[in-house]
């Protein structure tokens, strides 16, 4: 008898912990979704039915990547392989990412997904989902992307007439002009560059945000490209006395198919920041090592190095690093933001290694072949 009121006890807690749980996952105020191991929605709260615009019945028991289909920015499914839900699985970790899903009627929404793995001896054995509708995150975002470029645009216009009457006057075409009007000339056309520079980079943040940038691909020769980009920076380099390289670990020239202009801007941003951020006398080195699908560029600096707390922050939008602030009050913290967006837009990769005090190497891929066309990147990634 006592036993049986024990098991009743048991029976009754087991009851009340799987109602509280329930009342848990459907208090949650963002959509949650839970899977089997197999895929199979097992639990979905109402909130997620809300935003998806599906019935209770009609999702539960259904396989997740049938019934909830993930899209790319210009509608084409996401493999199930690049899902966060496989990731997560194969893993074991929590996989974080933007997307977008189809609502059941067929309209495409900007999503925030958090998918965590459920983890039994070390073997997942179902995943919980949580996402939620970032429309209006979305469209605020493009609204500034808009702005930012109209913006842009406009201040073009009077900065070239402010370059090209400069050079007039330092020229001599308007008269004799003394060393302190000379002078002040030089500032001047050194801060309308400077402020181009700014514009530029404004533009092409613009245009990965936006979805679209326009790939021209053509043979080129990286070890050229290198080479053209160290002469431009050749005079910030030598007033600080920092010697620029480039080494090729191939007898051959390192020959891919990318375009030209991307690369150079990539080059060119960290081969400046790399002199940017070298104290008087260190060095820059352009490292290139060609391999059998891609090329493996690299650019070292003996510079001040990036905080290892700094470290997961600094492809992000207007990062800046505290020691580098010290140094450098110049600076908007989007040059890194943009080459990885530039270099996802060419199918590249970059990553990096640094030493606070001692410099840091930025390494990024190129593949050896790409496609003419018009890639239209995933803003909702690079976000």
């Amino acid at each position: 008898m006592e036993q049986n009121n024990i098991q009743s006890e048991d029976t009754l807690k087991f009851e009340q912990q799987e109602v509280l749980a329930e009342a848990l996952f459907n208090s949650i105020g963002d959509g949650a979704i839970a899977t089997d191991e197999f895929g199979k929605i097992t639990r979905i709260n109402p909130t997620a039915l809300r935003i998806l615009g599906y019935t209770e019945r009609e999702m539960i028991g259904s396989w997740f990547p049938k019934k909830i289909i993930a899209l790319t920015d210009n509608e084409t499914p996401i493999n199930l392989i690049d899902r966060p839900i496989t990731k997560a699985f194969l893993t074991g970790r929590t996989i974080i990412e933007k997307t977008y899903y189809r609502k059941k009627n067929g309209q495409k929404i900007p999503v925030a997904v958090t998918v965590s793995p459920i983890m039994l001896a070390n073997k997942p054995v179902g995943a919980i989902e949580v996402f939620r509708d970032i429309t209006l995150e979305f469209e605020v975002d493009r609204m500034k992307s808009d702005f930012i470029s109209l913006a842009s645009h406009q201040l073009r216009t009077p900065l070239s007439a402010i370059k090209t009457y400069s050079h007039m006057l330092l020229d001599g075409y308007m008269g004799e002009i003394n060393d302190a009007q000379r002078k002040s000339l030089r500032t001047i056309l050194s801060a309308a560059n400077r402020m181009n520079e700014l514009i530029s980079t404004l533009l092409n943040v613009t245009r990965i945000e936006s979805g679209t940038i326009t790939i021209t691909p053509k043979t080129v020769n990286v070890e050229k490209i290198a080479e053209e980009v160290n002469k431009e920076h050749g005079l910030l380099a030598s007033d600080k006395n920092i010697s620029l390289a480039v080494q090729s670990r191939s007898k051959q020239p390192c020959l891919i198919k990318t375009d030209t202009l991307i690369l150079k801007e990539v080059l060119s941003n960290l081969v400046s920041n790399g002199i940017k951020y070298t104290p008087e006398g260190g060095k820059v080195t352009v490292d290139i090592q060609s391999r059998r699908n891609d090329v493996l560029i690299s650019v070292h600096d003996t510079g001040l190095g990036i905080p290892k707390y700094s470290q997961e922050n600094v492809f992000t939008k207007f990062f800046r690093a505290h020691n580098v602030v010290k140094q450098e009050t110049s600076g908007t913290g989007l040059g890194l933001y943009l080459v990885k967006g530039l270099l996802e837009s060419l199918g590249g990769k970059i990553w990096f290694e640094s030493t606070e005090d001692k410099g840091t190497t930025f390494f990024f891929t190129l593949p050896k072949s790409l496609r003419s066309q018009q890639i239209t990147t995933e803003a909702m990634e690079h976000a």
